[in-house]
């Protein structure tokens, strides 16, 4: 899906994170007339499905029967207001939540057909297939090639470890800028850099699959535009799912995106899911509406 975004006039806008666009602000021109679906559901090669995930922490419940399927090379995007448990999906792909001693999952999330909480699971071989990168760039205190190196280090690469490093930057967009200054500093880059690096390091253990959580959160626009086409450029080859408060960059860079919101209990449940433009033109649930057009959030 090729799509563009005009931003509506100047209006007032509310404080806070998860300030929105005024109504009508955003409008998606495309070819695709809303509703017509270039690639059936049925046909969709599907990489990841959450089938009716709870998670809790202690006796607080997070989310509640969130159902998601992520097609294999495609940007999926999760919107919705804070507290409405994006993160807290990304943080169970990616088992990051076994760190956390109160947490609980009810629910399956497969994999390529594969039961990530099975018993038989190697949590450290699971975040190798599928890589994460946060909403603050976080290089490692070490050189630029030691940051994209760190990964496949430790998971015992056997092959040319300068070759691994310079195509997982070339990959990352970033190999032209920073290819004479490889033993300098990662924390000397800028923080458009330092996120790309961050992705560099990411997808040199060759994930399957790369979570980004408010990637551009902490980027200038011209940065957040930068990581927004390397993400187009990613999605040939990796399947990406993207957390995201920011509206536009949602409809500019995702092809489907699904709606969190939260239940009287606080626990996030999905509204609606389906392909960005249909969810930005035509939702079919009157909460979806009401958050793109930021009469709420």
């Amino acid at each position: 899906m090729n799509a563009s975004v005009t931003e509506a006039p100047p209006h007032q806008e509310s404080a806070g994170a998860d300030r929105l666009p005024p109504p009508d602000a955003i409008r998606i021109h495309t070819t695709v007339e809303p509703g017509a679906d270039a690639v059936p559901v049925e046909e969709r090669e599907i990489a990841l499905e959450l089938r009716d995930v709870s998670c809790w922490y202690g006796t607080f419940q997070v989310i509640r029967d969130v159902s998601v399927t992520v097609a294999r090379r495609e940007v999926t995007a999760l919107i919705g207001p804070s507290g409405s448990g994006k993160s807290t999906v990304l943080r169970t792909i990616n088992r990051m939540n076994d760190l956390v001693s109160t947490f609980r999952l009810e629910g399956n999330i497969l994999l390529d057909g594969q039961d990530l909480y099975a018993p038989d699971v190697d949590a450290v071989e699971l975040r190798r297939r599928v890589g994460m990168v946060f909403q603050k760039p976080n290089p490692f205190p070490k050189s630029i090639f030691d940051n994209v190196a760190f990964g496949a280090r430790i998971n015992g690469y056997k092959g040319n470890i300068g070759e691994l490093v310079e195509a997982s930057l070339r990959r990352a967009a970033l190999w032209d800028e920073v290819k004479d200054k490889l033993r300098q500093s990662g924390l000397s880059l800028s923080g458009g850099q330092q996120q790309r690096l961050c992705i560099a390091r990411a997808i040199a253990t060759e994930p399957e699959i790369i979570l980004m959580d408010e990637p551009c959160s902490a980027l200038d626009p011209r940065a957040t535009l930068q990581i927004e086409d390397l993400m187009a450029d990613l999605k040939t080859r990796y399947t990406i799912v993207i957390v995201t408060h920011n509206m536009q960059q949602a409809a500019r860079a995702s092809d489907r995106t699904a709606f969190l919101t939260m239940g009287e209990d606080r626990a996030g449940y999905v509204v609606e899911q389906g392909r960005t433009v249909d969810i930005f033109t035509n939702p079919k649930n009157q909460l979806t509406e009401d958050y793109v057009s930021g009469r709420f959030g």
